[in-house]
C-alpha cells in the first residue's frame, strides 16, 4: 500500500515553510487507523481551522424577533 505525499496534496501549505515534525505528522494522519497529535499552532498552519462563522450581523439579521405579536 503506498501513501500519497502531502507535498503534492497540500502544496499551498509547504509553500509557508512548516516544519519537518509538521510534515511527518501530516504523513501519518494519513496512515489509516495512526492518530496524528498536533499542537493548536502545527493545527493551524495545516489549516484545519478555517473561520468561515456567521458574523454577528448576520446572526441578529437571521433572528426571529419573539418579542413582537402575533398579528
Amino acid at each position: 500500500m503506498s501513501t500519497e505525499n502531502p507535498k503534492e496534496l497540500l502544496p499551498e501549505l509547504f509553500d509557508t515553510g512548516p516544519s519537518d515534525a509538521l510534515v511527518e505528522k501530516l504523513a501519518d494522519a494519513m496512515t489509516p487507523g495512526f492518530v496524528a497529535e498536533c499542537d493548536p499552532i502545527e493545527a493551524e498552519r495545516a489549516g484545519a481551522f478555517a473561520e468561515d462563522a456567521m458574523s454577528e450581523a448576520d446572526a441578529l439579521a437571521s433572528s426571529i424577533d419573539l418579542n413582537r405579536p402575533a398579528g
